[in-house]
């Protein structure tokens, strides 16, 4: 299984620019938005991909069906990508939404969070060397909560998007410098295995986050490596 990471805060937290720290020969980026990276240099690092190989590092597309596809063929063809990144998740449900926002009934909710969940899960069923990022924007709730923004309430109350990996990182700007959150506050919702991260704060760096689950996961085996 794969290492998914979900990163959660409010615009303008440093999310995306996160990105600039990775390799990006091994990096491939789901850009649902289609909008230009936050970071000098982006075009020359990432080049978009127009066709089913996909070849380059960087795919334009909302659509769910695409986007599981696209998930499939780089965890299965694209082995010299150790870095899978959709970015932004919450806007690809608003998009959804926005698309059927004229049908009536309730049945698109939960259709809207059976594709997130699949979509998820699908991350999560990747090969292990593969660290999956999703980017999301929080929202704050009625008890002063930020989790991960989401559309209806079939996924806010019956999913819950945190529960579904392992660790949840919280963007925020401290003391105006652009940080990671590892650790539940009560008020953020971020989480992290114990001894993961060195420090409650880290910086908005994704090579330092993927560097830092890849050695935690591995460190066994290269243990018993040495033993040997």
């Amino acid at each position: 299984m794969s290492n998914t990471v979900l990163i959660i805060g409010e615009s303008g937290t440093g999310k995306s620019s996160s990105i600039e720290t990775l390799n990006p020969a091994e990096t491939f980026i789901i850009n649902v938005l289609s909008k230009p990276l936050p970071f000098k240099g982006a075009n020359a690092k990432y080049t978009h991909v127009s066709n089913d190989r996909l070849t380059g590092n960087m795919f334009l597309t909302d659509d769910h069906e695409t986007i599981m596809k696209a998930i499939k063929f780089i965890n299965v063809k694209r082995l010299d990508i150790k870095n899978l990144i959709i970015d932004d998740f919450s806007y690809l449900m608003t998009n959804e939404f926005m698309k059927r926002a004229v049908e009536r009934g309730y049945d698109k909710y939960s259709e809207m969070a059976k594709q997130a969940w699949e979509i998820i899960m699908e991350l999560n069923n990747c090969r292990s060397d593969l660290n999956c990022f999703v980017l999301a924007h929080s929202e704050t709730d009625e008890f002063g909560v930020a989790r991960c923004k989401t559309i209806g309430k079939v996924l806010s109350n019956k999913v819950i998007l945190e529960g579904m990996v392992t660790c949840v990182l919280h963007a925020i700007v401290k003391e105006n410098v652009y940080k990671f959150l590892t650790q539940n506050t009560g008020s953020y919702l971020a989480k992290s295995p114990r001894g993961m991260f060195e420090e409650k704060f880290i910086d908005n760096d994704l090579n330092y986050v993927s560097t830092c689950i890849t050695n935690y996961f591995n460190d066994d085996l290269t243990t018993n490596g040495d033993k040997q």
